[in-house]
């Protein structure tokens, strides 16, 4: 099916790192027609704004990957917010999406919808399976809200009224637009940064909490933006046959997993630093293992495209340029 690349496409957080990235996607295959707003140009948590907003712009098509998001701490220090927020954007872009006659449209959640005892890897049908982890149950909640919207819209609507809202699951993401604060990011970010100052600094050693054994799938955030659009984009016959009414949600990973401790290595050679690494076998070192089952996208037809070491090698350079401009500044 010949896509229309005049069609107007409204993408909800398009400053973060996997908006930036679907943005760069779709202008890649041609789209020009792209609508975007700031938190400042537009609170997404206010229904009225939202509502006028839609009925102004009328797109055609909405990627919503807005979202209130943080690390352990955030998650648990402000637990009202993750659920308020979250719940309020997606009910006011969703619903005013229906509203002003969007057909399609693409929700972006998150690996932590499933169960904290999920078994390995992670299929879609454990959702709701068993109970979340603790510390971002709300933020999880939100998500499963989410997915569970589009359904329900879909359901209702789509004979009626040709909606098609989908669903997609992403495993952990890096790359480009990172967040690389030294005490708020995300495993990857933060190895990035911690090797490039021991790099600077000459440190003998970089120590790492835990013994390095755990699990993890990482995925570069452009090929999350590719399966992004390649799912939207998706005949809704294909779709449906892989998915079901009440369970139409699709994982998006890499495909495998590495230890922590090889994540680590791969690092130091991205950064270029030349001194060992130890492991606190003193501190905690969180589930052993969060691997996705991708299995329902590649039957679609879908694979990544970009390898750790060549992921690694970008983010690093993306760190130099969100260092050079903060200087800058």
């Amino acid at each position: 099916m010949q896509a229309d690349l005049n069609q107007k496409i409204y993408v909800a957080g398009h400053r973060g790192m996997v908006g930036s990235a679907i943005v760069r996607n779709l202008q890649a295959h041609g789209y020009h027609n792209i609508v975007t707003r700031t938190h400042g140009e537009l609170d997404l948590t206010n229904q009225v704004a939202v509502q006028a907003f839609f009925e102004q712009e009328k797109p055609d098509q909405v990627y919503l990957a807005a979202a209130k998001v943080g690390g352990i701490h955030a998650n648990n220090t402000y637990p009202a917010e993750f659920i308020y927020d979250n719940l309020m954007v997606q009910n006011n872009v969703i619903h005013q999406a229906f509203m002003s006659g969007v057909k399609k449209l693409l929700f972006l959640g998150s690996s932590c919808i499933y169960p904290k005892l999920a078994p390995q890897p992670m299929s879609e049908d454990a959702l709701l399976t068993g109970k979340l982890e603790p510390t971002n149950e709300p933020y999880a909640i939100a998500k499963i809200a989410g997915i569970k919207m589009c359904e329900s819209y879909t359901r209702q609507y789509g004979e009626s009224h040709g909606v098609d809202y989908r669903s997609v699951m992403p495993t952990n993401l890096y790359g480009p637009g990172d967040n690389y604060h030294p005490e708020n990011s995300h495993v990857i970010p933060a190895l990035i940064r911690r090797f490039h100052e021991a790099k600077l600094s000459n440190a003998p050693k970089v120590v790492i909490w835990g013994t390095g054994t755990p699990r993890r799938e990482f995925l570069y955030v452009d090929d999350m933006a590719a399966a992004s659009v390649f799912v939207m984009q998706l005949d809704k016959a294909a779709y449906d046959a892989q998915t079901e009414p009440m369970q139409s949600h699709i994982n998006v990973g890499f495909g495998s997993d590495v230890t922590i401790a090889e994540l680590a290595h791969a690092v130091s050679v991205a950064v270029g630093y030349q001194g060992k690494i130890n492991f606190d076998h003193t501190k905690p070192d969180g589930a052993p293992r969060k691997w996705m089952d991708s299995a329902r996208l590649n039957r679609l037809g879908w694979s990544p495209s970009v390898g750790l070491s060549q992921g690694l090698a970008n983010a690093y350079q993306d760190l130099i340029s969100w260092l050079d401009q903060g200087t800058k500044k």
